[in-house]
């Protein structure tokens, strides 16, 4: 049995995810996220970060989420193929697209009835964060502030987590405008779930597959 000293080299492709693992863990990611959006619609609550953008331009304008959110994203791109490099974007560019594409299709897949609001916080809250949790550790993302927010982790190590809060402390501010408070008192427990989860568990020191 070797010392709990000893130091165990690793292989360093044995580190990386292979092209079928990013797939399954990018589709189960983009299938989480996109349901946790489908319900935050259904329920009339609101979130952060881009799709948090989104959902008061559709809520504002009536316009479907899907396309709002497809091109919300667009400029922020170039700033991911700039800082985090050309698999990210083009892994983000095809997250944001299923994530877009299943949104519009989902209505008609799936029938919600009635959802107890707390409750349909709390698991929008944790469905939401695994679905990111796995795009994260896949090389991708839901783009827009997403991809500014893991920059700044990689860049300065402040969470993900907590730099997505501050974005969403600006997005709800702003959907007191538009929707009613208790709409928004419960879209603020789904984010603080959301955001917490993603704080405590996407961490590179503990995670070292990329």
């Amino acid at each position: 049995m070797p010392s709990p000293l000893m130091t165990i080299e690793v292989p360093e492709d044995a580190l990386r995810h292979s092209w079928y693992e990013d797939l399954q863990g990018l589709g189960i990611g983009t299938l989480f996220t996109s349901f946790a959006v489908y319900m935050i619609t259904h329920l009339g609550f609101m979130t952060g970060q881009t799709a948090g953008l989104a959902l008061l331009i559709s809520y504002s304008t009536g316009w479907s989420f899907g396309p709002v959110f497809f091109v919300i994203n667009i400029p922020f791109y170039l700033f991911a193929y700039l800082r985090l490099g050309t698999m990210f974007t083009v892994k983000s560019f095809i997250c944001v697209g299923l994530m877009s594409a299943f949104t519009e299709v989902a209505p008609n897949w799936i029938e919600l009835g009635t959802i107890n609001p707390l409750f349909g916080a709390v698991f929008i809250g944790c469905l939401a964060a695994i679905g990111l949790i796995a795009m994260f550790r896949h090389g991708g993302s839901m783009g827009g502030l997403g991809v500014v927010a893991l920059y700044i982790q990689d860049a300065t190590g402040f969470r993900a987590g907590w730099v997505q809060m501050i974005f969403d402390v600006v997005i709800f501010s702003a959907a007191f405008f538009v929707l009613p408070p208790v709409m928004v008192f419960y879209s603020l427990i789904g984010a603080v779930v959301l955001n917490l989860a993603i704080a405590i568990n996407h961490r590179r020191d503990r995670y070292i597959a990329g």
